[in-house]
């Protein structure tokens, strides 16, 4: 590549982040802008609703990079920057305030945002969401001072949220509309467990149940559930899930449906414009569709590749997605990909009851997702399971003794 071209990143996130690492480490030596609206230098979000929210790790520790690498590296950092436009046709980025600056390869990292609901009183001071530093900074402060709390949602940031609320001496009220926590990854069985870990540790879980209204006067004060219960509340987080962030991409003509579209790899239907991390909806060659993850190993490799495949030697991004979640002393990593429509069979590996099992949904005899619950170093195994589509024999797949890797037929 040239020293005169310009790459642009709009999104310092984890994905933007790695895409400018990769592109530097790739052999690019053009000019690299790597732009993003908050004022901190890109961070990793895991942090921010596990060991800092906890008040476990400091909040150097959840940043992409050390502070000073962005300028060894050369690569241009512009924090608290809002890029308000694409102009596709002169391949410029507009920012806030007029100034353009041309690009010959553009990525889009911009994320997602929190749904807010639009619910009465859901503006009042004291109702948070959960995404950014400032909000995981806030969110803490208000959980150090105790109280009451009340959470929308029991979904991933939900229960962990609800986990460092109980950690800090909360009374902790967790509303989910749904059958179970976790109903549409994980489905009624393991999201039951779930709700039974949070119940373990005190928590107030009322299924089927939503939030239908924040009362107040000069802050929230109460949560007024769908059932009609009124719940008083220091604090109420909501986490009903989240959106991604495609207004650029939409003003820009660029093709949007449940994130920006791009191809394996991570290309939209503009050939200088490439989109990784939440806000991609991309086709992934494995699955034979398109498939859009908001979790960080998805960021991380997603930002990484799209870089590779701007520099011209790009791979089909087929990568099987995982994440992993800490609450209380339950840790876990999922791997692999369900349709909420289909039905499964599960094969368990150890005792649920015990808390330290693997777990296995099976489609026709092969592994769809499995998921380790305090049983560590099975992770890549179970990956490895999911991605040669091989049939298994469940009766060996249930059998602590025998490798997981050894349950293939």
């Amino acid at each position: 590549m040239v020293s005169e071209q310009t790459f642009v990143v709009v999104g310092a996130s984890l994905a933007g982040a790695k895409a400018a690492e990769a592109l530097r480490s790739g052999g690019f030596d053009g000019r690299i802008l790597l732009i993003g609206d908050d004022p901190e230098r890109p961070y990793e979000r895991p942090p921010l609703s596990k060991g800092f929210l906890l008040g476990k790790e400091p909040k150097e520790k959840a940043y992409v990079h050390p502070e000073n690498f962005y300028a060894e590296q050369n690569i241009e950092l512009r924090t608290s920057t809002s890029v308000t436009a694409v102009h596709r046709d002169r391949h410029e980025v507009e920012l806030a305030g007029g100034e353009r600056i041309r690009y010959d390869k553009l990525l889009l990292a911009t994320g997602a945002a929190p749904i807010r609901p639009r619910l009465p009183g859901a503006d009042l001071p004291g109702v948070l969401y959960l995404r950014t530093m400032a909000d995981s900074v806030a969110l803490r402060a208000a959980l150090e001072r105790g109280g009451r709390v009340v959470i929308v949602g029991g979904g991933w940031i939900g229960l962990e949220v609800a986990a460092a609320a109980r950690h800090y001496g909360c009374a902790v009220v967790l509303l989910e509309p749904l059958p179970a926590p976790l109903y549409r990854v994980l489905g009624l069985e393991l999201g039951g467990f779930y709700a039974q870990v949070h119940r373990d540790h005190g928590v107030d879980v009322r299924l089927g149940v939503g939030a239908a209204e924040f009362r107040g006067t000069d802050r929230v004060e109460a949560v007024v559930a769908s059932d009609g219960t009124v719940l008083t509340a220091d604090v109420v987080v909501v986490g009903v899930g989240a959106r991604p962030n495609t207004a650029l991409a939409e003003a820009a003509g660029l093709p949007v449906e449940n994130g920006i579209l791009v191809d394996e790899f991570l290309r939209t239907a503009d050939p200088d414009i490439f989109a990784a991390g939440d806000v991609a909806n991309a086709y992934n060659p494995f699955y034979g569709t398109r498939i859009r993850v908001e979790h960080w190993a998805n960021a991380q490799d997603q930002g990484s590749a799209a870089a590779v495949s701007m520099l011209g030697r790009g791979e089909p991004f087929a990568k099987v997605p995982y994440f992993y979640s800490d609450q209380y002393d339950v840790g876990m990593v999922y791997s692999g990909l369900l349709n909420p429509e289909e039905s499964y069979e599960l094969v368990y590996r150890g005792s649920r009851d015990s808390g330290e099992f693997c777990v296995f949904w099976l489609k026709d005899g092969v592994v769809a997702a499995g998921m380790n619950v305090n049983v560590w170093d099975v992770h890549s195994d179970i990956r490895a399971l999911i991605k040669s589509r091989t049939p298994v024999d469940p009766a060996k797949l249930a059998d602590p003794g025998t490798p997981i890797a050894e349950a293939a037929r």
